[in-house]
């Protein structure tokens, strides 16, 4: 008989232990440990098994035709739209709009591909629920009816959602969500990481030998790390996140991990009240309601991934209220702004050891790229001094421990962005070898006159 043995493992990280303990060493989790049964059976397998070598200059390579999502930026973050085959993992705050963004996608996908069957698997709302979200999003945008050849199933086994894998032939599977998955070959409950990794394992084997596209949802906890799916990750080929502030209509979907494509790419998408609706000039939503002739504010060209997008930052610059000044980035990496800040004291003269410093990319846009240190810059510079800038005017380049503004990669592609949106002075390591010509530029003053 085997010998049947039990591990505790943590529901946050998979971190295993053979004793239970009050809280995770890996992650710091309290009450995490689940003891899951653990068998010693292995299975004989003989030492003789016959493996053939395969050269790889030999493989037959197959030109996959990829499957359009009907989004445009949807097609742009997977790399020009689905690989036949591919497990792909949507990740994202409660609310956010996952279910009503691939509900959309499931429906462009079966009136795209008539001939074949679209599954959408619900485990966590019923078939009237999803009925009432197909039919806000599709009357929003003149639909009459919903493709014949779009299914639903409200269910949560596994191994029943198998069949349904081999029995039918699907051009496109939703799963929603992985969480809610499990399987009576384990007694954990759903949405523990033993159920999560064999569900998602079984799933992954049927869709890479069925050549059947899968999407599964995943949930983020409060600390914005992907739950329970952290630990499939390796099996997925791509992992997406689906990011919003709270109480705006604007989301963005990222690439973290993509084996068909870039992770540099971005999706711009906007809730609207009949679903997600995509935006295919993010340049103009980001400035539609900027201020002109403020101090504080200025427009970088930005790369997302190979696409220009122009956003704006915003600077305040207060008089601090305590003995320590505060320094706040929102949307800008913090250490980033915090070198500028002193390279500005030390290298342009400009006080500010007794001032609070606050910046914000406009519209929810992050920006880590060194290519927007020069407009961090001048915001401040225009904000301390109550100077505007032009708001014709753009600025890119990133700025050195000495003051310099250095050349950014792929200037032209951002200059030429702006243009379209009628910018018409542009100052880059061209025209402002230095921070503080750069200050005196868009100043119209020397940048120390105290």
């Amino acid at each position: 008989m085997a010998k049947i043995s039990s591990v505790y493992i943590c529901q946050q990280c998979g971190y295993q232990s053979p004793s239970w303990m009050g809280k995770c060493p890996e992650c710091g989790t309290w009450g995490s440990l689940i003891e899951t049964i653990n068998s010693n059976k292995q299975e004989v397998r003989s030492s003789k098994l016959s493996i053939e070598l395969e050269r790889l200059s030999e493989v037959k390579s197959v030109d996959s035709q990829r499957i359009p999502t009907g989004f445009e930026e949807f097609d742009r973050v997977l790399g020009g739209g689905i690989v036949g085959g591919s497990v792909i993992l949507l990740a994202g705050d409660p609310g956010i709009g996952k279910s009503t963004l691939l509900l959309k996608l499931a429906e462009n996908v079966a009136s795209l591909k008539k001939d074949k069957k679209v599954l959408y698997v619900s485990g966590e709302e019923s078939a009237f629920q999803i009925k009432l979200r197909a039919n806000r999003v599709f009357a929003s945008q003149g639909k009459k009816q919903i493709p014949e050849n779009l299914y639903v199933v409200c269910q949560t086994d596994v191994e029943a959602i198998a069949n349904l894998f081999w029995e039918n032939d699907f051009s496109l599977v939703v799963i929603d969500s992985i969480q809610t998955m499990t399987s009576d070959e384990l007694s954990g409950s759903s949405g523990s990481i033993g159920q999560v990794k064999y569900s998602t394992q079984i799933l992954h084997r049927i869709a890479k030998e069925k050549n059947i596209p899968l999407f599964l949802v995943g949930h983020v906890t409060k600390e914005g790390a992907v739950a329970g799916p952290k630990v499939v990750e390796h099996l997925v080929d791509a992992v997406l996140y689906l990011e919003g502030e709270e109480f705006s209509r604007l989301r963005l979907l990222r690439a973290i991990k993509n084996r068909f494509g870039t992770i540099l790419e971005v999706g711009v998408f906007e809730m609207a009240e009949g679903g997600m609706i995509e935006v295919l000039n993010p340049s103009e939503l980001f400035l539609s309601q900027r201020r002109k002739n403020t101090p504080g504010s200025i427009v970088v060209p930005t790369l997302q991934g190979r696409r220009p997008i122009l956003a704006e930052i915003q600077a305040l610059v207060t008089p601090t209220s305590f003995g320590m000044p505060r320094r706040v980035a929102t949307g800008v990496d913090y250490n980033r702004l915090l070198m500028i800040i002193a390279v500005l004291s030390k290298r342009v003269n400009l006080p500010l050891g007794n001032s609070d410093v606050y910046i914000n990319i406009a519209g929810g846009l992050k920006i880590f790229e060194p290519a927007c240190d020069l407009g961090i810059a001048l915001a401040i510079t225009s904000a301390a001094k109550f100077l505007p800038i032009s708001d014709r005017l753009t600025a890119v380049g990133e700025v050195g421990l000495l003051g310099e503004v250095r050349e950014v990669a792929e200037s032209k592609r951002r200059l030429a962005e702006a243009k379209k949106l009628g910018f018409k002075t542009f100052l880059t390591s061209h025209e402002a070898p230095t921070l503080e010509q750069a200050v005196r530029i868009v100043t119209g003053k020397m940048s120390d006159d105290r």
